[in-house]
């Protein structure tokens, strides 16, 4: 049987960052419409547009566009909408509600958390300083900070070591299953955000993720308790 994280000794609390910290679909959602609009073509509901979010460039240039990589006019794409998205990179993106509460929740606690994300450190490094995170944050690893982003353990495993800390007493949430994969591969115990962009287009029960979670604040009774005990 599998034990509780809240019956291990949880130090670190590690946090995909779009689409499980930051709601930043409304801005990539811009950027890809400023890029059909640059080519007279009509703009996409958000709607239609969020649940790639996660999937950075690569998956909304295919909602958008129909193009992946390799194809013919990709890359030119590509690096146009990465300059729109760094011009206007926190205009509408905010804190998912219920995330600031239970980050308090684990600062008050005195547990260590950090986010690892695909995206690269020239958009990770300002969107986390926007949202004022960066002072909190134990660590910040962006997509090319380690040898090869998620689904590659990696990253994860970089942050690890940056922390100080093993796989048993650490965590990963994201709202991916290369989150999940990264997370178990690397050796921590993997939370799904039940409430992020993919599970709007998939079942996250497929993922294989140790725990799923509706909302953010449903993980604090799974890490709260160790964290208690060890101070108590």
């Amino acid at each position: 049987m599998m034990h509780s994280p809240a019956a291990a000794d949880i130090r670190l609390v590690l946090f995909d960052l779009d689409g499980t910290l930051a709601d930043t679909a409304p801005d990539l959602a811009g950027a890809m419409n400023a890029c059909l609009a640059a080519r007279g073509r009509p703009q996409m509901p958000l709607e239609l547009l969020r649940p790639w979010a996660s999937h950075g460039a690569r998956g909304l240039i295919q909602q958008a566009f129909g193009l992946h990589p390799g194809d013919g006019g990709y890359e030119d794409l590509r690096v146009e909408f990465v300059e729109r998205y760094e011009a206007a990179l926190c205009r509408h993106t905010t804190l998912f509600p219920g995330v600031e509460r239970m980050l308090g929740a684990l600062d008050e606690a005195g547990l260590s958390w950090g986010i690892v994300t695909n995206k690269v450190a020239r958009l990770t490094t300002p969107l986390v300083r926007l949202l004022g995170l960066d002072r909190r944050a134990a660590c910040v690893v962006s997509g090319d900070t380690a040898a090869r982003p998620k689904p590659d353990p990696a990253p994860i495993t970089y942050a690890l070591n940056a922390c100080g800390y093993t796989p048993d007493v650490g965590i990963y949430v994201g709202d991916d299953e290369r989150d999940i994969q990264a997370g178990r591969a690397a050796g921590v115990r993997t939370f799904a955000a039940a409430y992020g962009y993919s599970a709007e287009r998939e079942d996250v029960a497929g993922w294989q993720a140790d725990y799923v979670i509706d909302q953010p604040g449903d993980l604090l009774p799974w890490v709260l308790p160790a964290a208690a005990a060890r101070r108590g």
